[in-house]
């Protein structure tokens, strides 16, 4: 009798307490308020980057705004910036993605030298860069020659030269953000897809990249939009020549000796159309990988 009414409860007990749900998900990080030391130089670096942009606002010509940015000039240089930048871009995805395998997950001598090459034209201004590329793909340059001796062809002062020189300048950012995702991947899941048969080619196609494309398209996003926004090699490699060079940034540069409220009319719009393609990246792939 007693085993049984023990039995009995042990099965009220039971039915009482039903087995916990599944979390779906993981449960979002509880945000804490930071220390008043991170907090005050945080707000200092937060205004640095804000207040210029505050002023840039306040200083627009508002009313002639839309005459400004409708001109003749600034289509006809916005069209050119974007032409330019879509095609640099997709260049920098051809070369930058299997770039950014190579160095995540290579196992080649001289690695670390060529990451820290690849890595060079964030930190080198962007006139040198021009420059470096007069020196390669000049008339006279070190290849430049042989292509206009053997080829005729001649790539300074062209709309060619401002997608090299907007690649130039744009492609570590590709390279860096593919390299990152890819060590931040388990490769456990390539290697038990390779144990059951699958060819490299399968797993890196199949496997790796759909792992990763998050962080291809945030580097590609990046580096479109550097490549809107570069102007020292642009204007050192390819010149300043309307309807054929003149990119939106080299546009402002010389609006800015004629007419300021035009530069800062033109400057408005390059920032609208950066902080665009900005919210996209984050709105569409940032939240995507958190959740």
């Amino acid at each position: 009798m007693r085993s049984a009414s023990r039995d009995a409860r042990a099965g009220t007990v039971s039915r009482a307490a039903p087995a916990p749900r599944p979390t779906r998900g993981r449960r979002p990080r509880a945000r804490r308020a930071p220390p008043l030391a991170l907090l005050v130089p945080a707000l200092a670096g937060a205004a640095l980057l804000i207040t210029p942009l505050a002023a840039l606002v306040a200083a627009a010509p508002w009313a002639d705004l839309p005459r400004l940015a409708t001109s003749p000039e600034v289509v006809q240089a916005l069209g050119l910036s974007l032409r330019t930048a879509t095609v640099a871009t997709a260049a920098c995805m051809l070369v930058g993605v299997p770039l950014g395998w190579v160095l995540a997950r290579g196992d080649l001598p001289g690695l670390g030298v060529l990451r820290a090459l690849v890595t060079v034209p964030l930190v080198l201004p962007p006139v040198v860069g021009g420059v470096a590329l007069l020196m390669l793909l000049g008339r006279r340059g070190l290849l430049g020659r042989h292509l206009d001796a053997w080829f005729g062809v001649t790539l300074p002062f062209t709309p060619a030269a401002v997608v090299v020189a907007q690649a130039f300048v744009a492609l570590p950012f590709l390279v860096v953000s593919v390299e990152g995702t890819l060590r931040a991947t388990d490769p456990a899941v390539e290697d038990a897809a390779a144990t059951l048969g699958a060819g490299r080619w399968y797993v890196v196609r199949r496997v790796t990249l759909p792992r990763v494309a998050p962080g291809i398209a945030a580097g590609a996003v990046l580096c479109f939009a550097r490549a809107l926004g570069e102007f020292g090699a642009t204007l050192t490699f390819a010149g300043s020549f309307p309807g054929t060079t003149r990119t939106m940034p080299l546009a402002i540069a010389l609006a800015l000796e004629r007419d300021p409220d035009a530069a800062v009319a033109l400057s408005l719009v390059l920032v609208a159309l950066s902080l665009a393609v900005l919210v996209a990246l984050r709105g569409r792939w940032v939240g995507g990988v958190r959740a």
